[in-house]
Protein backbone atom coordinates (compact mmCIF):
# COMPACT_ATOMS: atom_id res chain seq x y z
CA UNK A 1 0.00 0.00 0.00
CA UNK A 2 1.66 3.38 -1.32
CA UNK A 3 0.77 7.01 0.15
CA UNK A 4 0.00 9.59 -3.26
CA UNK A 5 -0.72 13.08 -2.90
CA UNK A 6 -1.94 14.09 -6.37
CA UNK A 7 -3.16 18.01 -6.61
CA UNK A 8 -2.84 21.86 -7.97
CA UNK A 9 -2.03 24.72 -6.12
CA UNK A 10 -1.93 28.51 -6.31
CA UNK A 11 1.89 27.97 -7.69
CA UNK A 12 1.28 25.11 -9.92
CA UNK A 13 -2.18 26.60 -11.69
CA UNK A 14 -3.30 29.72 -13.18
CA UNK A 15 -6.06 31.32 -11.10
CA UNK A 16 -9.21 31.41 -13.45
CA UNK A 17 -8.53 27.19 -13.26
CA UNK A 18 -7.75 26.65 -9.50
CA UNK A 19 -11.09 28.22 -8.65
CA UNK A 20 -13.32 25.99 -11.26
CA UNK A 21 -11.40 23.12 -9.56
CA UNK A 22 -12.01 24.53 -6.09
CA UNK A 23 -15.04 22.41 -4.45
CA UNK A 24 -16.99 23.68 -1.52
CA UNK A 25 -16.63 21.76 2.11
CA UNK A 26 -20.51 20.50 0.79
CA UNK A 27 -18.88 18.68 -2.31
CA UNK A 28 -16.41 16.41 -0.17
CA UNK A 29 -18.66 13.67 0.45
CA UNK A 30 -19.45 12.79 -2.78
CA UNK A 31 -15.78 13.50 -4.01
CA UNK A 32 -14.61 11.31 -1.24
CA UNK A 33 -17.43 8.75 -2.16
CA UNK A 34 -16.10 9.02 -5.57
CA UNK A 35 -12.66 8.33 -4.94
CA UNK A 36 -13.30 5.11 -3.06
CA UNK A 37 -15.96 3.81 -5.77
CA UNK A 38 -12.63 4.17 -8.28
CA UNK A 39 -10.21 0.46 -8.31
CA UNK A 40 -7.40 1.81 -6.93
CA UNK A 41 -7.82 3.84 -4.19
CA UNK A 42 -8.49 2.53 -0.61
CA UNK A 43 -8.66 5.58 1.85
CA UNK A 44 -8.64 9.21 0.93
CA UNK A 45 -8.96 12.95 1.89
CA UNK A 46 -9.60 15.69 -0.18
CA UNK A 47 -8.16 19.64 1.35
CA UNK A 48 -9.57 22.12 -0.72
CA UNK A 49 -9.07 25.48 0.11
CA UNK A 50 -8.57 29.11 -1.35
CA UNK A 51 -4.73 27.73 -2.48
CA UNK A 52 -5.22 24.78 -3.19
CA UNK A 53 -7.54 21.45 -4.49
CA UNK A 54 -5.34 18.32 -3.29
CA UNK A 55 -6.41 14.65 -2.93
CA UNK A 56 -4.30 12.49 -0.48
CA UNK A 57 -4.48 8.70 -0.59
CA UNK A 58 -3.16 4.97 -0.09
CA UNK A 59 -3.45 3.12 -3.20
CA UNK A 60 -2.55 -0.33 -4.29
CA UNK A 61 -0.84 0.87 -7.86
CA UNK A 62 0.74 4.76 -8.09
CA UNK A 63 -0.18 4.72 -11.78
CA UNK A 64 -3.70 3.41 -10.81
CA UNK A 65 -4.25 5.75 -8.21
CA UNK A 66 -3.01 8.57 -9.94
CA UNK A 67 -5.52 7.98 -13.18
CA UNK A 68 -8.25 7.14 -10.65
CA UNK A 69 -7.71 10.38 -8.79
CA UNK A 70 -7.30 12.97 -12.37
CA UNK A 71 -10.77 10.89 -13.82
CA UNK A 72 -12.31 11.97 -10.46
CA UNK A 73 -11.67 15.45 -10.53
CA UNK A 74 -12.37 15.84 -14.03
CA UNK A 75 -15.80 14.17 -13.42
CA UNK A 76 -16.58 16.28 -10.00
CA UNK A 77 -15.17 19.60 -11.90
CA UNK A 78 -16.79 19.03 -15.50
CA UNK A 79 -13.52 19.20 -16.86
CA UNK A 80 -11.71 17.45 -19.78
CA UNK A 81 -8.54 16.24 -18.27
CA UNK A 82 -6.33 17.27 -20.63
CA UNK A 83 -7.69 21.54 -19.22
CA UNK A 84 -5.50 20.56 -16.11
CA UNK A 85 -3.39 17.51 -15.83
CA UNK A 86 -0.25 19.68 -17.34
CA UNK A 87 -0.58 21.69 -13.68
CA UNK A 88 -1.32 18.36 -11.58
CA UNK A 89 1.59 17.43 -9.24
CA UNK A 90 2.07 13.91 -7.66
CA UNK A 91 4.01 12.47 -4.92
CA UNK A 92 4.53 9.48 -3.71
CA UNK A 93 5.13 7.86 0.02
CA UNK A 94 7.91 9.63 1.64
CA UNK A 95 7.71 12.72 -0.40
CA UNK A 96 3.65 13.09 -0.33
CA UNK A 97 3.95 12.65 3.49
CA UNK A 98 6.64 15.80 3.16
CA UNK A 99 4.69 17.43 0.97
CA UNK A 100 1.33 17.70 3.73
CA UNK A 101 3.47 18.17 6.66
CA UNK A 102 4.95 21.34 4.58
CA UNK A 103 1.03 22.66 4.10
CA UNK A 104 -0.02 21.82 7.47
CA UNK A 105 2.76 23.81 8.66
CA UNK A 106 2.30 26.96 6.65
CA UNK A 107 5.08 27.12 4.09
CA UNK A 108 3.01 26.07 1.08
CA UNK A 109 0.21 29.12 1.67
CA UNK A 110 0.36 31.77 -0.50
CA UNK A 111 0.91 34.05 2.95
CA UNK A 112 3.69 32.02 4.54
CA UNK A 113 3.05 30.49 8.34
CA UNK A 114 -0.22 31.56 7.76
CA UNK A 115 -2.54 29.61 10.79
CA UNK A 116 -5.84 29.08 8.79
CA UNK A 117 -4.62 25.91 6.92
CA UNK A 118 -3.75 23.78 9.78
CA UNK A 119 -8.08 24.01 10.99
CA UNK A 120 -8.15 23.35 7.22
CA UNK A 121 -5.95 20.62 7.07
CA UNK A 122 -7.74 18.91 10.40
CA UNK A 123 -11.48 19.42 8.61
CA UNK A 124 -10.63 17.99 5.73
CA UNK A 125 -9.55 15.12 7.88
CA UNK A 126 -12.66 15.02 9.68
CA UNK A 127 -14.62 14.97 7.10
CA UNK A 128 -12.79 12.14 5.79
CA UNK A 129 -13.34 10.17 9.21
CA UNK A 130 -17.22 11.08 9.42
CA UNK A 131 -17.51 9.56 5.60
CA UNK A 132 -15.38 5.91 6.59
CA UNK A 133 -13.17 7.24 3.89
CA UNK A 134 -10.17 7.55 6.23
CA UNK A 135 -8.92 4.14 7.43
CA UNK A 136 -5.83 3.29 9.80
CA UNK A 137 -3.11 4.49 7.39
CA UNK A 138 -4.81 8.14 6.19
CA UNK A 139 -5.50 8.49 10.30
CA UNK A 140 -1.89 8.25 11.01
CA UNK A 141 -0.54 10.50 8.48
CA UNK A 142 -3.44 13.39 9.13
CA UNK A 143 -2.83 12.80 13.25
CA UNK A 144 1.40 13.33 12.58
CA UNK A 145 0.25 16.34 10.08
CA UNK A 146 -1.28 18.26 12.88
CA UNK A 147 1.40 17.25 15.43
CA UNK A 148 3.69 18.84 12.57
CA UNK A 149 1.51 21.61 12.63
CA UNK A 150 1.82 22.60 15.81
CA UNK A 151 5.15 22.45 16.65
CA UNK A 152 5.96 24.25 13.69
CA UNK A 153 4.21 26.95 15.25
CA UNK A 154 5.32 26.70 18.76
CA UNK A 155 9.13 26.29 17.91
CA UNK A 156 10.05 29.01 15.60
CA UNK A 157 8.23 32.34 15.16
CA UNK A 158 6.78 31.39 11.29
CA UNK A 159 3.23 32.56 12.14
CA UNK A 160 4.34 36.12 14.29
CA UNK A 161 3.02 39.08 12.18
CA UNK A 162 0.73 38.65 9.41
CA UNK A 163 -0.34 34.91 10.14
CA UNK A 164 -3.71 34.10 7.71
CA UNK A 165 -5.05 35.57 4.57
CA UNK A 166 -7.71 37.24 5.91
CA UNK A 167 -4.84 39.56 7.60
CA UNK A 168 -2.54 39.88 4.74
CA UNK A 169 -6.18 41.18 2.71
CA UNK A 170 -6.00 44.28 5.06
CA UNK A 171 -2.86 44.68 5.22
CA UNK A 172 -2.70 44.76 1.59
CA UNK A 173 -5.42 47.04 1.32
CA UNK A 174 -3.98 49.58 3.53
CA UNK A 175 -0.78 49.40 2.00
CA UNK A 176 -2.43 49.98 -1.79
CA UNK A 177 -4.81 53.25 0.09
CA UNK A 178 -1.71 54.16 2.82
CA UNK A 179 -4.20 53.61 5.56
CA UNK A 180 -7.72 52.69 6.13
CA UNK A 181 -7.26 55.12 9.30
CA UNK A 182 -11.23 56.55 8.52
CA UNK A 183 -12.07 54.56 6.05
CA UNK A 184 -15.51 53.01 5.50
CA UNK A 185 -15.28 49.07 5.22
CA UNK A 186 -17.41 46.61 3.76
CA UNK A 187 -16.79 42.84 4.58
CA UNK A 188 -18.71 40.52 2.01
CA UNK A 189 -19.21 37.39 3.96
CA UNK A 190 -19.05 36.05 7.57
CA UNK A 191 -17.43 32.85 7.40
CA UNK A 192 -13.79 32.82 8.26
CA UNK A 193 -12.18 34.14 6.29
CA UNK A 194 -15.28 37.31 6.51
CA UNK A 195 -14.24 37.01 10.42
CA UNK A 196 -10.52 37.00 10.18
CA UNK A 197 -10.87 40.06 8.17
CA UNK A 198 -13.34 41.77 10.14
CA UNK A 199 -11.48 41.42 13.14
CA UNK A 200 -8.23 42.60 11.51
CA UNK A 201 -9.72 45.73 10.37
CA UNK A 202 -11.41 46.47 13.71
CA UNK A 203 -7.80 46.99 14.98
CA UNK A 204 -6.71 49.10 11.98
CA UNK A 205 -8.88 52.79 12.81
CA UNK A 206 -11.71 51.79 9.98
CA UNK A 207 -14.42 54.50 10.73
CA UNK A 208 -17.40 51.81 10.07
CA UNK A 209 -17.26 48.13 9.04
CA UNK A 210 -20.32 46.79 7.63
CA UNK A 211 -20.75 43.26 6.94
CA UNK A 212 -23.15 41.77 4.42
CA UNK A 213 -23.57 38.03 4.22
CA UNK A 214 -26.41 35.33 2.71
CA UNK A 215 -27.88 34.53 6.14
CA UNK A 216 -28.51 37.89 7.97
CA UNK A 217 -27.86 36.10 11.35
CA UNK A 218 -24.47 34.99 10.61
CA UNK A 219 -23.79 38.76 9.66
CA UNK A 220 -25.35 40.52 12.59
CA UNK A 221 -23.60 38.39 14.76
CA UNK A 222 -20.08 39.03 13.11
CA UNK A 223 -21.03 42.85 13.02
CA UNK A 224 -21.17 43.05 17.02
CA UNK A 225 -18.06 41.13 17.39
CA UNK A 226 -16.63 44.02 15.72
CA UNK A 227 -18.27 46.82 16.81
CA UNK A 228 -19.86 47.25 12.88
CA UNK A 229 -23.19 47.21 11.45
CA UNK A 230 -25.00 44.21 9.64
CA UNK A 231 -26.66 44.89 6.10
CA UNK A 232 -28.52 42.20 3.97
CA UNK A 233 -27.45 41.18 0.90
CA UNK A 234 -30.17 42.62 -1.06
CA UNK A 235 -28.56 46.04 0.15
CA UNK A 236 -25.28 45.35 -1.19
CA UNK A 237 -25.84 48.02 -3.89
CA UNK A 238 -26.21 51.12 -1.62
CA UNK A 239 -23.79 49.92 0.95
CA UNK A 240 -20.77 49.53 -1.67
CA UNK A 241 -22.11 53.48 -2.85
CA UNK A 242 -20.63 54.49 0.44
CA UNK A 243 -17.64 52.17 0.78
CA UNK A 244 -14.23 53.13 0.47
CA UNK A 245 -13.40 49.47 0.31
CA UNK A 246 -14.63 45.92 -0.12
CA UNK A 247 -12.95 42.73 1.38
CA UNK A 248 -15.42 39.58 0.19
CA UNK A 249 -14.39 36.31 0.57
CA UNK A 250 -17.82 33.77 0.57
CA UNK A 251 -18.42 30.35 -0.17
CA UNK A 252 -20.52 31.07 -3.24
CA UNK A 253 -20.08 28.77 -6.01
CA UNK A 254 -20.27 31.55 -8.95
CA UNK A 255 -20.26 35.46 -8.90
CA UNK A 256 -21.97 37.14 -6.41
CA UNK A 257 -20.75 40.85 -8.01
CA UNK A 258 -20.64 41.09 -11.48
CA UNK A 259 -19.21 43.72 -13.45
CA UNK A 260 -22.56 45.90 -14.19
CA UNK A 261 -23.26 45.81 -10.46
CA UNK A 262 -19.78 47.95 -9.98
CA UNK A 263 -20.36 49.93 -13.40
CA UNK A 264 -23.84 50.93 -11.57
CA UNK A 265 -22.48 51.80 -8.23
CA UNK A 266 -19.15 53.57 -9.65
CA UNK A 267 -22.11 55.85 -11.51
CA UNK A 268 -23.36 56.41 -8.01
CA UNK A 269 -20.40 57.27 -6.49
CA UNK A 270 -19.43 60.46 -8.73
CA UNK A 271 -15.57 60.55 -8.96
CA UNK A 272 -14.62 58.80 -5.68
CA UNK A 273 -12.49 55.47 -6.00
CA UNK A 274 -13.43 51.74 -4.69
CA UNK A 275 -10.60 49.26 -3.72
CA UNK A 276 -11.80 45.79 -3.75
CA UNK A 277 -9.94 42.65 -2.90
CA UNK A 278 -11.43 39.72 -3.49
CA UNK A 279 -9.60 36.68 -1.79
CA UNK A 280 -12.83 33.86 -2.80
CA UNK A 281 -12.26 31.02 -4.48
CA UNK A 282 -14.39 30.89 -6.89
CA UNK A 283 -13.87 34.37 -6.97
CA UNK A 284 -16.77 36.73 -5.74
CA UNK A 285 -16.52 39.71 -8.11
CA UNK A 286 -16.35 39.44 -11.66
CA UNK A 287 -12.84 40.14 -13.00
CA UNK A 288 -14.01 41.91 -15.73
CA UNK A 289 -14.74 44.83 -13.10
CA UNK A 290 -11.01 45.49 -12.87
CA UNK A 291 -11.31 47.82 -16.28
CA UNK A 292 -13.67 49.87 -14.62
CA UNK A 293 -12.79 53.64 -14.35
CA UNK A 294 -11.67 54.50 -10.48
CA UNK A 295 -12.01 50.42 -9.70
CA UNK A 296 -8.82 48.88 -8.22
CA UNK A 297 -9.35 45.14 -7.79
CA UNK A 298 -7.24 43.02 -6.38
CA UNK A 299 -7.63 38.78 -5.96
CA UNK A 300 -5.36 36.12 -4.60
CA UNK A 301 -2.50 36.64 -7.42
CA UNK A 302 -1.87 40.27 -6.16
CA UNK A 303 -1.80 38.77 -2.34
CA UNK A 304 0.58 36.09 -3.08
CA UNK A 305 3.15 38.94 -4.73
CA UNK A 306 2.12 41.01 -1.45
CA UNK A 307 2.97 38.20 0.87
CA UNK A 308 6.24 37.22 -1.52
CA UNK A 309 7.70 40.63 -0.90
CA UNK A 310 7.30 40.64 2.90
CA UNK A 311 9.53 37.40 3.27
CA UNK A 312 12.56 37.93 3.04
CA UNK A 313 12.94 39.07 6.60
CA UNK A 314 11.29 35.36 7.64
CA UNK A 315 13.51 33.43 6.00
CA UNK A 316 15.49 32.39 8.85
CA UNK A 317 12.03 31.02 10.46
CA UNK A 318 10.95 29.14 6.89
CA UNK A 319 14.22 27.46 7.17
CA UNK A 320 13.77 26.10 10.55
CA UNK A 321 10.53 24.98 9.96
CA UNK A 322 11.31 23.35 7.25
CA UNK A 323 13.86 21.11 9.21
CA UNK A 324 11.47 20.69 11.34
CA UNK A 325 9.35 19.24 8.38
CA UNK A 326 12.90 17.18 7.51
CA UNK A 327 12.81 15.53 10.84
CA UNK A 328 9.07 14.28 11.05
CA UNK A 329 9.28 13.05 7.54
CA UNK A 330 11.82 11.03 8.72
CA UNK A 331 10.03 9.72 11.97
CA UNK A 332 7.11 8.98 10.07
CA UNK A 333 8.81 6.63 7.47
CA UNK A 334 10.63 5.00 10.17
CA UNK A 335 7.55 4.19 12.11
CA UNK A 336 5.30 3.10 9.22
CA UNK A 337 8.33 0.90 7.74
CA UNK A 338 8.69 -0.35 10.92
CA UNK A 339 4.74 -1.26 11.24
CA UNK A 340 5.19 -3.02 8.26
CA UNK A 341 8.48 -4.88 9.04
CA UNK A 342 6.93 -6.11 11.93
CA UNK A 343 4.34 -8.52 9.84
CA UNK A 344 7.07 -9.46 7.78
CA UNK A 345 9.09 -10.45 10.94
CA UNK A 346 6.04 -12.79 12.02
CA UNK A 347 5.48 -14.15 8.51
CA UNK A 348 9.31 -15.15 8.46
CA UNK A 349 9.04 -16.50 11.88
CA UNK A 350 5.94 -18.35 11.37
CA UNK A 351 7.22 -20.20 7.95
CA UNK A 352 10.21 -21.34 9.64
CA UNK A 353 8.19 -22.95 12.61
CA UNK A 354 6.26 -24.49 10.16
CA UNK A 355 9.11 -25.81 8.01
CA UNK A 356 10.61 -27.08 11.84
CA UNK A 357 6.94 -28.24 12.47
CA UNK A 358 6.32 -30.18 9.12
CA UNK A 359 10.24 -32.05 9.35
CA UNK A 360 9.61 -33.29 12.36
CA UNK A 361 5.73 -34.68 11.86
CA UNK A 362 7.72 -36.16 8.48
CA UNK A 363 10.30 -38.09 10.86
CA UNK A 364 7.32 -39.15 13.63
CA UNK A 365 8.01 -43.00 13.18
CA UNK A 366 11.46 -42.65 13.58
CA UNK A 367 10.88 -40.13 16.81
CA UNK A 368 8.41 -42.98 18.44
CA UNK A 369 10.10 -44.36 20.59
CA UNK A 370 11.83 -41.31 22.62
CA UNK A 371 10.77 -40.54 26.10
CA UNK A 372 8.59 -37.50 26.70
CA UNK A 373 11.80 -36.15 27.69
CA UNK A 374 13.79 -37.03 24.86
CA UNK A 375 10.75 -35.67 22.75
CA UNK A 376 10.65 -32.22 25.02
CA UNK A 377 14.79 -31.80 24.05
CA UNK A 378 13.80 -32.57 20.14
CA UNK A 379 11.23 -29.97 19.91
CA UNK A 380 13.45 -27.09 22.29
CA UNK A 381 16.71 -27.93 20.24
CA UNK A 382 14.69 -27.50 16.89
CA UNK A 383 13.09 -24.37 17.76
CA UNK A 384 16.03 -23.41 19.23
CA UNK A 385 18.33 -23.62 15.57
CA UNK A 386 15.13 -22.00 13.83
CA UNK A 387 15.63 -18.97 15.99
CA UNK A 388 19.01 -18.79 15.74
CA UNK A 389 18.80 -19.00 11.63
CA UNK A 390 16.01 -16.51 11.70
CA UNK A 391 17.55 -14.64 14.17
CA UNK A 392 19.95 -12.67 12.15
CA UNK A 393 17.77 -11.40 9.10
CA UNK A 394 15.29 -10.19 12.02
CA UNK A 395 17.38 -8.01 13.02
CA UNK A 396 19.00 -6.95 10.15
CA UNK A 397 15.56 -6.15 8.40
CA UNK A 398 14.81 -4.14 11.64
CA UNK A 399 17.90 -2.09 11.89
CA UNK A 400 17.46 -1.06 8.15
CA UNK A 401 13.55 -0.32 8.33
CA UNK A 402 12.92 3.30 6.83
CA UNK A 403 16.03 3.05 4.40
CA UNK A 404 16.26 1.94 0.70
CA UNK A 405 18.02 -0.53 1.97
CA UNK A 406 15.16 -2.15 4.30
CA UNK A 407 12.77 -2.11 1.10
CA UNK A 408 15.18 -4.27 -0.32
CA UNK A 409 15.99 -6.66 2.45
CA UNK A 410 12.21 -7.03 2.25
CA UNK A 411 11.73 -7.69 -0.38
CA UNK A 412 14.52 -10.56 -0.98
CA UNK A 413 12.85 -12.11 2.24
CA UNK A 414 9.09 -11.75 0.56
CA UNK A 415 10.47 -13.67 -2.90
CA UNK A 416 13.13 -16.00 -0.96
CA UNK A 417 10.89 -17.45 1.17
CA UNK A 418 7.55 -16.84 -0.77
CA UNK A 419 5.76 -14.95 2.44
Amino acid sequence: MSLVAIGLNHKSVPLDLLERMTLGESDLPKALHALMARPHVSEAVVLSTCNRTEVYAFAERFHGAYQDVRDTLAELCHLLPEEFSEYLYAHYDADAAQHLFTVASGLDSAVIGESEVLGQVRRAWEVAQAEATAGASINRLFRHAIEVGKRARTETTISRHITSVSQAAVAMAAERLGTLDGRNVLVLGAGDMGAGMAVSLAAAGVREIVVVNRTWEHGAELAAQVDGRAARLADLPAELAAADVLLTSTGATSMIVESADIAAVMAARGARPLLIVDIALPRDVDPSAAALEGVTLLDMNDLTAFAEAGMRERRREVDAVAHIVDDEVARYVAQSTAREVAPLVAALHDRADAVRVAELERQRARLADLTAAERAAVEAVTRGIVAKLVHSPTVRLKDASGTARGERLAESLRDLFDL
